[in-house]
């Protein structure tokens, strides 16, 4: 069995995975990380799926080999130190705790309840751009501000602030930037977040910040940490999710046209474009607790797997004609939310926002079409979440 050199995140096609990914006979492949060592990629949906499922893989990522250079940490470092709080890089019974206190929040009531606020951010952003007129940056207008306003609201964040989250979130996951200069602005963002917590426990409001700062489950430096998490989660993926995704339905008018003229397919097409996008493309990662056996092969214990969402959710086994881009498509087994305790915390709300987005944008500008040629949109392949760095578009 060859040997990967490195995991490949450049792709040829805007909306396939790279080539050389796509190209990989059967589901677990050896691969020579950034530092040197052995570990492995999984390409196949059911193997992916075992060890997402399985607790003898850890998520923390200490003593994980980064899949690619820009993932290492700085020289002298051996482990990732984790902020308290940041629970999504925890194992249980840790990651536990922290899920339990807010898993209530985003549940299916909770977002059924806020459907009617969404579509009034959805709309007022839409009146937005339509009074600043075409052309216009898709991602600057509409992808970004919607799913960031909904996660201010929700979690308490003054949105005249989002200056101060959105540069700095968006130069932590930019893997362009060293790991010095990533580092400081994850600083930055926790140091606001830190300052805003304190304002919380002096002055709560009605928002879930308040609610956990007044609980008394939680520390000042632990709630820093999940409103870290949070706010950045619960903007940056799904932003990119409405940028790109946007970007396919308009290289492929006829299911365009579905999302805009069937109220039905709304749900379908997210979780196909979810699929056929997946946006996550590096990772989740994993660390082999003991001796794994899996596809034919043993994971040793100590040895990092990186799943390869682009070419999982491509599985033809789980995914007929994965390659087809159909909005009328049953895909909900796809992981573009990841699979087992660590998935998508707000899986349901990111869910919401799209499925409300995409059609209101397409009924509103029934005319809108790329402003520039479909090779010069320019992308963001070495970004932590994949996506466009700027969708221009007029109508």
């Amino acid at each position: 069995m060859e040997t990967l050199k490195a995991l490949p995140v450049e792709r040829e096609d805007p909306f396939q995975p790279p080539a050389l990914l796509k190209e990989l006979p059967g589901s677990l492949h050896p691969m020579t990380y950034a530092d040197g060592r052995l570990g492995w990629l999984v390409t196949g949906y059911a193997e992916a799926r075992a060890v997402l499922d399985d607790p003898r893989f850890s998520n923390t990522q200490q003593g994980a080999a980064p899949p690619i250079k820009e993932l290492a940490p700085p020289e002298g470092l051996t482990d990732l130190v984790i902020p308290p709080g940041f629970f999504i890089a925890m194992d249980d019974p840790e990651h536990s705790r922290y899920r339990k206190l807010l898993t209530g929040h985003f549940s299916m009531r909770k977002m059924r309840k806020l459907e009617p606020r969404i579509q009034e951010v959805i709309d007022g952003q839409l009146d937005e751009m339509a009074r600043g007129g075409a052309p216009a940056d898709l991602v600057k207008t509409f992808a970004l501000p919607i799913p960031s306003l909904v996660i201010c609201e929700l979690l308490g964040v003054p949105y005249d602030e989002r200056s101060r989250f959105q540069d700095t979130t968006a130069r932590a996951v930019n893997l362009d930037n060293t790991v010095e200069q990533r580092g400081a602005a994850a600083g930055e963002l926790m140091g606001y977040l830190s300052e805003l917590v304190g304002r919380k426990r002096a002055e709560p409001g009605q928002d879930l910040l308040s609610e956990l700062a007044t609980g008394g489950e939680l520390d000042h430096e632990e709630l820093t940490g999940v409103a870290t998490l949070l706010l950045t989660a619960g903007h940056e993926t799904t932003a990119n999710m409405l940028g790109l995704g946007t970007f396919l339905l308009l290289c492929h008018p006829e299911q365009a046209d579905l999302v805009r003229t069937d109220p039905g397919v709304a749900e379908s097409a997210v979780e196909e474009l979810m699929r056929y996008l997946s946006v996550t493309h590096i990772g989740p990662i994993r660390v082999a607790r003991a001796d794994v056996p899996l596809a034919g092969q043993t994971i040793k214990a100590g040895q990092t797997v990186t799943i390869c969402l682009p070419v999982v959710n491509r599985d033809p086994s789980r995914f007929p004609a994965p390659d087809h881009f159909d909005v009328t498509r049953q895909a909900t087994q796809q992981l573009g939310f990841s699979h087992g305790i660590h998935q998508c915390l707000g899986q349901q709300l990111a869910r919401l926002e799209m499925r409300l987005a995409y059609p209101a944008l397409l009924r509103r500008f029934p005319t809108l079409r790329l402003a520039v040629p479909a090779e010069e949109v320019p992308l963001r392949p070495r970004a932590a979440i994949y996506g466009v760095a700027a969708l221009p578009v007029t109508w």
